[in-house]
């Protein structure tokens, strides 16, 4: 039996078993999802605005609907001063906009992106793939993961 990547979690999946066993998607949905589950964005590249950054913010979350991503790690910096950057706050501040409005479903902040926390294990809870994230247990604040 061939093994494919499952379109939601990420993990290996046997194509006979009809459902995911780490996240529970149908076989359909496992065969629709063609794209990996997780993408990494460098919104920081260029040194842009405010106002660019969070126009980059809004294209890119457009772009990873489209291609089917379910998780997303937002590199937004966290700021040249030492005590946080205004990108970072500013995407921040757009993502729980965002979520208050339902149109992405959770946000993780890079420096709650732990197994100890309650957010960062139910994020990997939900996304097996995520245990082998670069940032996982590096409490890097200069980082945001958005799940769609």
């Amino acid at each position: 039996m061939r093994e494919i990547c499952c379109g939601v979690c990420g993990n290996e999946v046997e194509s006979g078993s009809g459902r995911c066993p780490f996240c529970g998607s149908s076989l359909e949905e496992v065969l629709l999802g063609q794209a990996e589950p997780h993408k990494i964005i460098n919104l920081k590249r260029g040194m842009p605005t405010v106002k660019q950054a969070l126009a980059d913010l809004e294209h890119v979350l457009r772009h990873a609907r489209l291609e089917r991503r379910r998780v997303l790690t937002l590199i937004h910096g966290y700021g040249s001063s030492g005590i946080g950057g205004v990108i970072r706050e500013e995407v921040r501040s757009q993502l729980q906009y965002l979520q208050y409005q339902g149109k992405i479903s959770d946000i993780v902040c890079g420096e709650d992106f732990n197994s100890r926390s309650s957010q960062g294990r139910n994020l990997v809870r939900r996304f097996p793939a995520l245990q082998r994230h670069r940032d996982l247990n590096r409490r890097n604040p200069g980082i945001t993961l958005v799940v769609l």
